[in-house]
């Protein structure tokens, strides 16, 4: 028997067992720097190619994190056309009322039904070119429609039972060189007005109409009573006549093919541009109160008492204390505007009083403003028919802005306004209340072209 008298133990490194080199730094040697013993051209490659290789995967990193805030996203819906119109001309403008589609070409007007995508009528008799169209329902298959044309000529249209009838050109004199164009039209929603801004040779103005759309429906229902019988009269006279006579294509007789006499709508209002601030008349203070009180508006600047040697010498004191920046701009003159902003306003506190009867959804006034001008002017539709030839129009509520208005936009509900000045501001208004909502002022050096409700 072989008994261990010793317990087993680590035998010790022996001398034989080391290597010859590197003996010192034999457990201190990193293995990362075994790349070091490489000759220097080989570890100038070796950085060279791990550079290349960290700065790949940063921008694959990179790339992955995009693409995954991009998942996050909403994605935009993608809509595909379910329809297709064909049109002979080519098509400038559209505009949707009902189920119809009505489509201003180079040469005339055409209408689509969007229940079986055709073609229901086609108007060329003037053989115009309609380049902005406004539609709005009537109710009982009726349509008014309002259209200028490349000559500026504004057109208004009743469409009813797919068939087109010219009411009036609003703007239409036997002078041609007194003509004036239309270069904006505007309906109201549901029909009960029509707006057309108008510029001359040296001004401009605003039409306000209002559109007789009662009696356009009771003529319309008379005049589709009366098309019935005489159709239902000639297929009478057509079975009667000889044997051996067919007939080969029933034609029935439109609303344009009886004699339609609508009633022409009715001049409302006519709206002129602001008159330049001048001195004023008043011999003292007593007569600016006296004009004040007789019913005149605030806000404007008219009713001042400032007299014209002093704005005289407040222009020279300006132009000398700022001459070296008037002389880079150039001298710019005060103009007249010609073009105007205008919407149709629902009821509201402001435009209403306490004893006026008003329906929700139709219009009792016009908000405007000029290109250039401060102010924003409120008119009510009520005016009687003695006071449409004013030319003097003056507004019934004013809301002045600290900078010239660049754009407006009204919502939906007709509640809020909104306001973007020429210095880059943005103002809601509550039309209800007549108070300001907020402010919001946009990078310096921007100017607002356009604005719209969501």
């Amino acid at each position: 028997v072989n008994t261990r008298k010793h317990p087993l133990g680590i035998p010790p490194p022996s001398e034989k067992d080391w290597p010859k080199e590197d003996e010192e730094d034999f457990f201190l040697l990193d293995p990362d720097r075994k790349r070091d013993v490489l000759p220097q051209p080989f570890r100038m490659i070796n950085k060279l190619v791990m550079q290349v290789f960290e700065s790949a995967m940063e921008i694959i990193e990179r790339r992955e994190m995009l693409r995954e805030a991009q998942k996050l996203k909403v994605q935009p819906r993608k809509c595909f056309p379910t329809a297709e119109f064909q049109v002979t001309e080519r098509a400038n403008c559209l505009a949707v009322s009902g189920k119809y589609v009505f489509v201003g070409l180079s040469v005339g007007l055409a209408a689509f039904n969007t229940c079986d995508f055709k073609d229901v009528h086609a108007w060329d008799a003037a053989k115009t070119e309609i380049c902005a169209i406004h539609a709005s329902d009537l109710g009982n298959e009726c349509h008014v429609l309002l259209a200028a044309d490349e000559m500026g000529l504004a057109w208004l249209f009743c469409f009813h039972k797919e068939s087109f009838v010219l009411i009036k050109i609003l703007n239409e004199v036997e002078d041609i060189s007194q003509r004036s164009t239309c270069v904006e039209a505007l309906l109201s929603r549901g029909g009960d007005y029509a707006g057309i801004l108008l510029q001359g040779n040296t001004k401009a103005w605003l039409e306000i109409y209002q559109l007789p759309k009662d009696s356009w429906l009771r003529e319309m229902e008379k005049n589709t009573g009366v098309a019935e019988e005489l159709a239902c009269s000639e297929r009478r006279s057509s079975c009667s006549s000889e044997v051996g006579t067919f007939l080969l294509q029933e034609r029935p007789v439109s609303a344009t093919q009886a004699d339609v006499e609508l009633d022409l709508p009715v001049l409302l209002l006519t709206v002129r541009p602001p008159k330049p601030i001048t001195g004023t008349s008043f011999k003292g203070p007593l007569d600016a109160l006296k004009e004040v009180d007789d019913g005149s508006t605030l806000g404007l600047g008219y009713n001042h008492l400032i007299k014209d040697s002093q704005w005289e010498l407040q222009e020279a004191i300006f132009c000398s204390t700022y001459q070296e920046y008037l002389e880079a701009e150039g001298v710019t003159t005060e103009e007249i505007p010609r073009h105007a902003t205008f919407h149709f306003l629902l009821p509201s506190r402001i435009l209403m009083g306490p004893e006026m009867k008003v329906q929700a959804d139709i219009p009792v006034g016009i908000g405007v403003h000029w290109d250039g001008n401060h102010n924003f002017c409120l008119y009510l539709l009520n005016h009687s028919l003695n006071e449409k030839a004013d030319s003097d129009l003056q507004p019934d509520v004013v809301w002045p802005c600290a900078a010239p208005i660049a754009c407006s936009a009204v919502s939906s509900c007709s509640r809020y306004l909104a306001l973007a000045g020429e210095d880059a501001t943005i103002t809601i208004w509550d039309k209800h209340l007549g108070y300001p909502l907020s402010v919001t002022a946009i990078l310096e050096e921007r100017f607002i072209r356009s604005i719209h409700f969501l």
